[in-house]
């Protein structure tokens, strides 16, 4: 079986990492590696995954994208799995992502994310980000859209054969929508797949913002997005929210 590197960036996120790092430890079959590429948090973050036993990486300066870059680079799995710190995925994962990738049409994938928190799932805004990947792309990139591509977001657990991720390039240096990017370098090499699996998020920027709000900036951010307006502007909209 392939070797599987799951590549988790950090920034203060001790309330949530632990209960993703020992859902990792009962994955079956395992990962063949685990690294925390960390920002400079100033929490437990680091505490909580050296006490797990698993590698932390310190990337500065921080950014989502400049930080999975770096795990990239030290990983030494033939595939790349990245893992927000909020995400916990199913004990099959790595099957899930080896099986996907046999198919050698397929350039890259993700899961279905659902936003759940405290007694709450939040359907609504899960259903959309379902579809969002769907109808952003076909909208606003219709011929790659026919040609496979899909537009996987960083809750839906993104993944690619590591050859192919630096063939294009990696992330693009950018504050948010890094993961939407890779997909239109990635489907140069194979479609994007949206497994039918579910991963499940923490739903703290919808209870932050709202249900509304959180469906309104997430519309506006993939409008704008679409029609080409700048990451560095969009990231005013979307704050950071621990």
């Amino acid at each position: 079986m392939s070797c599987v590197s799951i590549i988790i960036p950090t920034l203060n996120e001790a309330s949530c990492l632990e209960r993703t790092l020992h859902q990792l430890s009962i994955l079956n079959p395992p990962a063949g590696e685990i690294l925390v590429i960390d920002g400079g948090s100033e929490d437990e973050t680091v505490a909580i995954a050296t006490k797990a036993s698993i590698k932390v990486l310190s990337c500065q300066p921080s950014g989502r994208s400049l930080q999975m870059n770096y795990g990239a680079k030290a990983a030494t799995g033939d595939i790349l799995c990245f893992l927000h710190a909020d995400t916990c995925v199913p004990d099959d994962l790595i099957a899930v992502i080896v099986a996907t990738l046999e198919d050698k049409s397929i350039a890259g994938g993700g899961f279905i994310s659902l936003m759940t928190g405290f007694q709450t799932t939040r359907w609504g805004v899960s259903l959309h980000n379902y579809l969002k990947t769907y109808y952003a792309p076909l909208i606003f990139r219709p011929l790659l859209f026919f040609k496979g591509l899909r537009l996987l977001f960083g809750d839906q657990v993104m993944f690619c054969r590591r050859a192919d991720f630096w063939d294009c390039g990696g992330f693009n240096d950018v504050p948010i929508l890094e993961e939407a990017d890779l997909c239109l370098k990635l489907v140069r090499l194979g479609r994007i797949c949206q497994v039918n699996r579910i991963v499940t998020s923490s739903d703290r920027r919808v209870a932050h913002w709202g249900t509304l709000k959180a469906t309104g900036i997430y519309l506006y951010i993939g409008i704008l997005w679409g029609l080409g307006v700048s990451p560095t502007y969009l990231k005013k909209f979307y704050e950071d929210i621990r």
